[in-house]
């Protein structure tokens, strides 16, 4: 789908913020699989944007946790921060924002399903945070992060975030006599600083459920989250 001032103009109501340099917005949706497929300059692909926003994100959502939690401990702090920013709760953020609609991507990523992918749709959304500071600093950036994570941090308050689905799964299959459990990683992506990984959680020689994370412990717990919201155990 072509990009246009209406697609910009729809986007920017629902992160709350409008772009004076809509060429910014644009280029922090635009994956590297379209910039490769068309020749462009590798900094027209979001990849740089979305390092930034990276670290902005993690500052934000500390800066938010020391203030909100004055008596909490800092692992505590640590794990709250890690359900914010983690790529399962970034892509629950896209989804509310239907950001997949919006990435500009290369006709193989686009017919490999890339616009649901939650790797790449929570890359847009650090991207898009990383543009903002740079456009309007770090006082908007936090403005416009806490708005796009607002629900997600509600949810993280909540202990909704932190469910241990590799040990829910482990002992539903145990409790069946099955003691062959294996996560295997099946393809590692993406630059050094941003890899992302995809694992198989195998039983008894069989793949139950894939998933795919910026570490490969998150790939395992989404690998463990399929199977056990699919019931295949």
């Amino acid at each position: 789908m072509a990009w246009s001032e209406d697609r910009a103009e729809r986007l920017s109501e629902a992160i709350g913020y409008r772009f004076r340099d809509g060429k910014l917005l644009q280029t922090a949706l635009t994956h590297s699989s379209y910039v490769n497929e068309n020749k462009l300059r590798y900094n027209e692909n979001n990849e740089r944007l979305e390092f930034l926003g990276d670290a902005v994100l993690d500052a934000v959502i500390s800066e938010y946790l020391y203030r909100e939690y004055p008596e909490a401990e800092e692992g505590g702090l640590t794990k709250q921060r890690a359900a914010i920013v983690c790529e399962q709760a970034l892509n629950l953020c896209a989804k509310k924002l239907e950001l997949g609609q919006y990435l500009i991507l290369g006709k193989g990523e686009e017919h490999n399903g890339g616009r649901t992918r939650p790797s790449m749709n929570a890359d847009a959304v650090e991207a898009i945070i990383g543009a903002v500071f740079i456009e309007a600093g770090w006082e908007q950036a936090r403005e416009t992060a806490m708005h796009i994570l607002k629900d997600v941090i509600r949810e993280a308050a909540m202990g909704h975030l932190n469910r241990d689905y590799k040990s829910l799964v482990q002992e539903l299959i145990q409790a069946k006599g099955e003691s062959d459990i294996r996560y295997e990683v099946v393809r590692e992506e993406g630059p050094d600083h941003s890899k992302t990984f995809t694992i198989d959680l195998v039983v008894g020689g069989k793949v139950l459920g894939q998933g795919s994370g910026k570490s490969k412990k998150e790939a395992e717990q989404q690998a463990a989250k399929a199977v056990f919201e699919n019931g295949d155990v």
